[in-house]
């Protein structure tokens, strides 16, 4: 193989690394969209961090409960009467395309009064140098199948942007400046 295809191996290869991905969120995770042992949704989504992109999984029984998105008004005041989305499968992802808060609650009577509801707010990004809004080399947690922290999960599809971190730029930079001193390019 020639010098300039392993070059350019090397480059594809490290424009790979420090990327950051959406991620999936089981809403709840191990206790999932359910009243019982009355689960607080805003801790939970207090404790995540949302990016526009990401997934969120609502896991219930369908017999018992529903997932509705609503404005900030019937949110606030639990009413099911119009929502956005409606959602009943019982297993119902969502990807989260915008920025700002998203208001789901469940619409079966009393469950949302009960604290069967959940704010997920999107923040915007305060800067144009990390536009995925999280730290540079800092991985992401996502929900495994049971609820468990575990590592990014790729978002379906092309629409899961990926944005390189600083630290794969430079990690790129030294794996073509080693390739280049090996294949004799420059002088050692």
């Amino acid at each position: 193989m020639a010098m300039s295809d392993i070059l350019v191996l090397l480059v594809v290869a490290a424009a790979g690394v420090g990327l950051s991905q959406a991620v999936v969120y089981k809403v709840g995770d191990a206790v999932g969209w359910t009243t019982m042992g009355s689960p607080n949704y805003t801790a939970w989504a207090i404790s995540k961090t949302f990016h526009k992109g990401d997934t969120v999984v609502f896991e219930y029984n369908n017999t018992y409960h529903n997932v509705l998105e609503v404005r900030r008004e019937d949110y606030k005041a639990c009413k099911a009467a119009s929502p956005i989305a409606t959602y009943t499968s019982g297993n119902d992802s969502i990807k989260l395309k915008r920025h700002g808060h998203h208001f789901f609650i469940c619409g079966k009577p009393g469950h949302c009064e009960a604290g069967q509801k959940v704010d997920i707010r999107i923040p915007k990004p305060t800067s144009s140098a990390a536009p995925s809004g999280s730290p540079a080399g800092s991985p992401r947690p996502a929900t495994g199948g049971k609820g468990d922290v575990s590592s990014p999960v790729a978002s379906p599809g092309p629409s899961g942007v990926a944005t390189a971190a600083p630290g794969g730029l430079a990690f790129a930079l030294t794996l073509l400046h080693l390739a280049a001193l090996a294949g004799g390019l420059l002088p050692q």
